[in-house]
């Protein structure tokens, strides 16, 4: 009599069968495929979709959402994005890639994948690690109109991200409304206010 097989038990038996074939590298690949990534917030228009996923990411680590709008909240990964592409001569935007690829690759060699793609813990301690390379190199020891923009490579690319972000958040509406204070028709000009008088900083 012919037995009916269901469907579990098939799978079962697949997998039994296939387990002794089928290495470890493949099987890592198979659940890397199917690993979701995180959704983009923006479609974009200079950089590919994984290298926008490490923008977006690297951005709302940076300025994460708290009680105020986080970098993603704002459109921040859109604003860099808009920026290269607009505003970046080609040699700037050639650059920042190099940068942004070379970050990746470090990410992928020290945690396995690229750095939009790795888990929230991953991502903070890698930005950690850069951070703190960042913060002991020359560079972010000089005042910031003495850096040395020009020279490639030698301004951190974890601190151009840091001042994209900053620049992109703080020129957003909901940046200089809620988080600055803003005044669309100030009055006269007070050059000195102590800050516990006004609360937080003014929006220009």
């Amino acid at each position: 009599m012919l037995r009916i097989m269901n469907r579990r038990e098939a799978i079962q038996k697949t997998a039994l069968t296939l387990g002794y074939a089928i290495s470890a590298t493949a099987v890592l690949g198979v659940l890397k495929g199917c690993k979701a990534k995180p959704d983009l917030v923006y479609k974009p228009v200079f950089f590919t979709e994984d290298q926008a996923r490490t923008v977006s990411e690297l951005a709302e680590i940076i300025l994460p959402k708290t009680t105020t709008p986080g970098a993603k909240d704002v459109g921040v990964p859109g604003f860099i994005d808009d920026l290269l592409k607009e505003v970046y001569t080609k040699e700037e935007q050639e650059d920042f890639l190099i940068e942004l690829t070379a970050f990746d690759e470090e990410a992928r060699k020290d945690y396995g994948d690229i750095f939009g793609l790795l888990e929230k813990e991953d991502q903070l301690a890698f930005v950690k690690k850069k951070h703190d390379e960042a913060m002991n190199s020359d560079e972010a020891k000089r005042p910031a109109g003495f850096r040395s923009y020009s020279k490639k490579g030698e301004f951190p690319f974890i601190l151009k991200m840091k001042e994209l972000t900053l620049l992109g958040f703080f020129t957003s509406e909901p940046g200089a409304t809620q988080v600055l204070q803003y005044n669309q028709v100030p009055g006269p000009y007070q050059g000195c206010v102590p800050l516990e008088k006004v609360g937080k900083t003014w929006a220009v």
